[in-house]
């Protein structure tokens, strides 16, 4: 990208110049962070399996991944215990799941919510990986 020595008012300007030069090389140093669904539990011991979503997420950002975990997020605003709600956040977390490179499953047990996950990769041709507890990858059941 050709970034230009003059401002929008046509007077010459170096030290912006030479910010966005900057920034620019910047961001090419920064390796490339294909963005992951992940997909565990919610409900039953909600606060458990909230603490878990974080250390999957955290899992996903050692191994390189930018992480999305929609059950983190929208109950922050949306109720699981309404079911339109309930339905709008999952909506809203497969809208997100189309553009991940992968799906990530965690845990032993796959809940209604992460089977429509799961459905909703697979329908998409979206490689799915599926991991135990303590983050190691493990086969299809």
């Amino acid at each position: 990208m050709k970034v230009n020595l003059y401002n929008s008012e046509g007077y010459h300007d170096p030290t912006a110049h030479d910010a966005i030069v900057n920034v620019l090389k910047e961001q090419r140093k920064r390796p490339y962070m294909p963005k992951v669904f992940i997909s565990s539990p919610f409900a039953g011991d909600v606060q458990r399996n909230i603490k878990n979503a974080r250390r999957y997420c955290a899992f996903a950002v050692r191994s390189g991944y930018i992480p999305f975990a929609p059950h983190l997020f929208y109950p922050q605003f949306l109720s699981d215990g309404d079911t339109e709600q309930r339905e709008l956040g999952l909506f809203m977390g497969m809208v997100f799941l189309d553009s991940c490179k992968e799906v990530w499953v965690f845990g032993e047990r796959i809940s209604s919510g992460m089977q429509q996950e799961i459905d909703r990769a697979e329908k998409r041709d979206i490689p799915i990986r599926f991991f135990n507890d303590q983050c190691e990858e493990v086969s299809p059941k």
